[in-house]
């Protein structure tokens, strides 16, 4: 079975998917068995502040390590990431965060023996060659942008030292996430949140990709839901381990904005795609988990038409 979860840092609790991650982690585990860290300089919102709170830069392997000691930490679900466009800007700084950090948090997970690492790998991995339609587990990876090489090299990584060290690491490749919470920090798939808002807010919003942009995307409950059914999964049960294909559903920018049209009769919208298209381009329209599915039981709950419904409701109680 492997061990069992006890003390649980969360590295990037403030950013799109730790803040949501967090609470539900500290709702299973209790509030004071979750350790958040955040990096950026505003102060995290009053939801992380109810259980340990820390300020950590990923890069600062002396105080990552100073943390699991103080709080004698079991088990690290590390969110920190320079997501697609963002790791374009600035190739050298992606690769720092997303490669070296990894890579100091793995060899601090050698030496405290910790019970368990989550990475999110991305479907940035993907690149030309693999099939757009359902594309497999197991298929030829060579991303065109820093942040899919990053992580094809995370997953590397992480299926090494489990391999090399017995050190138990574990990942899935996440497609872009839409989430109500938190305002997305720069990925490719960013305009599948920012059109809700503009919606609600502008009741006009331009897509910087093109209105036949297919793409694999994911609610964030059911983000949070695979990475916790990952982290807690029988270690017996798994074959693959840092590169589990998760899927929810898969649409297009013009499918999104005329379900959106559907809620909001005077929504308009327009298609100006930028340098993300290029990005978007490369990637597939939507991916086989089967691995997943068999291996944990994967499943998700939500469909587009009831994310739609849910992301509205509830953003329209928050910009009320």
């Amino acid at each position: 079975m492997g061990k069992e979860m006890n003390k649980i840092l969360v590295i990037g609790a403030t950013g799109q998917i730790g803040s949501e991650l967090t609470p539900a982690l500290r709702e299973k585990y209790g509030d004071n068995s979750v350790v958040a860290t955040y990096y950026s300089t505003e102060k995290p919102d009053k939801d992380l502040s109810r259980g340990p709170l820390e300020k950590l830069n990923i890069l600062d392997k002396q105080r990552t390590a100073q943390i699991i000691e103080d709080y004698d930490i079991d088990s690290v679900f590390n969110l920190a990431a320079i997501l697609s466009a963002k790791g374009e800007e600035n190739p050298a700084r992606a690769f720092r965060v997303n490669v070296l950090g990894f890579f100091d948090l793995l060899e601090l997970g050698r030496k405290f023996d910790l019970t368990r690492i989550i990475i999110p790998s991305s479907i940035g991995v993907f690149g030309p060659g693999v099939p757009s339609d359902n594309a497999p587990n197991e298929t030829v990876l060579r991303p065109t942008s820093m942040y899919g090489i990053t992580k094809v090299t995370g997953e590397l990584l992480g299926n090494y030292y489990f391999k090399k060290f017995g050190l138990d690491v574990r990942g899935l490749r996440l497609p872009g996430i839409v989430s109500s919470k938190t305002l997305p920090g720069g990925g490719t798939t960013d305009y599948a949140v920012e059109v809700f808002y503009e919606a609600i807010r502008e009741g006009h919003y331009t897509f910087f990709v093109r209105e036949d942009t297919r793409l694999p995307l994911m609610y964030m409950p059911d983000c949070v839901k695979s990475l916790i059914e990952l982290a807690e999964a029988d270690l017996e049960q798994l074959e693959h381990h840092c590169d589990f294909n998760v899927s929810s559903m898969s649409f297009t920018a013009g499918e999104l904005a005329r379900k959106i049209k559907d809620h909001i009769p005077d929504f308009t919208y327009d298609f100006e795609p930028d340098e993300r298209q290029e990005i978007a381009d490369s990637w597939p329209n939507s991916m086989n988990d089967t691995p997943a599915r068999e291996e944990w039981g994967w499943e998700p709950d939500y469909g587009l038409d009831s994310m739609v419904e849910d992301m509205l409701e509830k953003l329209e109680d928050k910009l009320e």
